[in-house]
């Protein structure tokens, strides 16, 4: 017992201290480098102006951008994995993030462009998504192969909304162009600042309710024995779960395979149970979209490779890897 517990907190230190360490090279390099003692200088207001400038308009809302996005999409993931009973459920493979992407475009084509507004777009898209999916399998009483195989059909048909939407509107198209992709070189306070908010209240009352998440994770009828009302845990999950990756995609766009990888691999090391599981989620996922990020910035300098199609090729591979290596997917398929 003693031996787990220092395992736990090695774990989250190790993480802890991973990821302010890449929030440091986030900060620091660029086209215009900076010194830990010069980032200490600027932050307290000496140092020279454009430098400041550079710093505090440019790279610390794409780093908070990175951070956030990154906690929301892995945290999201791991809960779908938990409610719906199945490791490949994520936002990006489940049409989570195409719901949330089709409502952000749908925004921008009435002319809203303020934060609030796509935030609330985001969710609202991503929300309807999952409660399609939670209401199909409910009334189908589908396989849990069924449920992702739905929930991918469901990706393709809001993509091709959404592509349509910007076909008619080529202003549209030019606008969420950067969105399509998936990256953090237009993020700006505004549009950061409310959707970090929500994201904040989210996971802290994910993390006050870890306890009923992993009931719901064991069963209807375990949860039923205990006398949890577990419709309504799991719509109240289901719903924090889209507010996470709605609210992720409003400003990061449609980053794929966080919400999949990261909670995988938590998995392999902290174990199914969501009070070590979703806060190693968000420190792993938000420190691993940063690296990422800051990869995508310095790989082809001055040039920069958006961060979504870095990830996708990161991603992809790994994906296609889990399934080979889980034959009939019976792994994935486990509690």
């Amino acid at each position: 017992m003693q031996g787990r517990k220092w395992k736990k907190r090695l774990i989250f230190s190790g993480g802890l201290l991973a990821c302010l360490l890449v929030v440091l090279a986030s900060l620091c390099l660029g086209n215009i480098h900076f010194s830990p003692v010069q980032l200490i200088r600027l932050f307290f207001g000496s140092g020279d102006r454009v430098a400041k400038s550079i710093l505090l308009y440019a790279r610390l809302p794409r780093t908070l951008a990175a951070l956030f996005s990154g906690a929301a999409l892995a945290v999201s993931g791991a809960v779908l994995q938990n409610v719906l009973g199945n490791r490949l459920a994520s936002p990006g493979i489940i049409g989570v993030n195409a719901g949330a992407g089709l409502g952000v475009t749908l925004c921008l084509a009435a002319g809203k462009l303020s934060g609030i507004a796509v935030s609330g777009a985001a969710f609202s898209g991503s929300f309807l998504t999952v409660l399609v999916i939670f209401l199909f399998s409910y009334r189908t009483n589908a396989s849990k192969t069924t449920i992702i195989l739905g929930g991918v059909t469901l990706n393709a048909i809001w993509n091709a909304i959404a592509e349509s939407v910007t076909v008619l509107d080529t202003d549209v198209g030019a606008l969420s162009m950067d969105f399509r992709v998936g990256g953090f070189s237009a993020v700006s306070y505004p549009r950061l600042l409310p959707a970090a908010g929500l994201i904040f209240i989210a996971l802290c009352v994910l993390f006050t309710f870890c306890n009923e998440l992993d009931v719901v994770a064991l069963g209807d009828e375990t949860a039923l024995g205990v006398g949890m009302p577990v419709g309504k845990y799991r719509m109240v999950f289901l719903a924090l779960a889209a507010l996470l990756s709605g609210a992720a995609v409003s400003f990061a766009g449609l980053l794929g395979f966080v919400g999949l990888l990261v909670p995988h691999f938590i998995r392999r090391f902290a174990g199914n149970g969501s009070g070590k599981l979703l806060p190693l989620c968000a420190i792993f996922g938000a420190g691993f979209v940063t690296l990422c990020d800051t990869v995508s910035r310095l790989v082809f300098a001055p040039y920069e490779v958006p961060v979504g199609i870095l990830m996708a090729v990161i991603g992809g591979p790994v994906f296609l890897g889990m399934l080979i290596k889980r034959r009939d997917g019976k792994e994935m398929e486990e509690g």
